[in-house]
């Protein structure tokens, strides 16, 4: 399973922050259209952009993880939201915390900060922190349905049929 970010963080978020977003406090929806994600990480930099309505905003901010978590803490603070989150996919077991700030509208900042293990092959416990700054670009490019995310290289991932449409 590559623990790489694509997609604005989206495989990897999955993972790492993705959890974080969704429990007791929730956040507001993006607003729909083309966003761009910059991700910055000791593992590397990458930016992309993901079309998004309220169904695929809803999946980011938590859905993937649903029924993955034993602790899904989200607080709403008084410059934005704080998430601590402990979950497990298959083998892998994430502990994190997150601070999300930004107006939703135009854009969204968060710090990550998640200890993972059970990572095969790989010396325990990896810490990833990163940064992830998301930008609201306009509508939807031609041809986009929600969920799709045009990677650095040209090249769109598109969500499966059924998750989050």
């Amino acid at each position: 399973m590559p623990l790489h970010l694509i997609g604005g963080g989206l495989v990897g978020l999955t993972l790492v922050a993705a959890s974080t977003l969704a429990a007791a406090d929730t956040l507001p929806a993006r607003k729909a259209g083309l966003w761009e994600s910059k991700t910055v990480s000791a593992e590397g930099n990458t930016t992309a952009r993901q079309c998004i309505d309220e169904k695929t905003d809803q999946m980011a901010q938590g859905a993937l993880g649903a029924g993955q978590c034993s602790k899904r803490d989200f607080v709403k603070t008084s410059t934005g939201y704080k998430g601590e989150t402990e979950c497990k996919i298959g083998p892998i077991s994430a502990s994190g915390t997150s601070v999300i700030t930004g107006d939703f509208a135009s854009k969204v900042h968060m710090d990550v900060d998640t200890t993972l293990t059970g990572i095969p092959n790989t010396k325990e416990p990896v810490r990833r922190k990163m940064v992830i700054d998301a930008t609201y670009l306009g509508p939807c490019e031609a041809g986009q349905s929600p969920g799709d995310i045009i990677l650095p290289d040209g090249k769109i991932v598109k969500m499966p049929q059924g998750v989050g449409r």
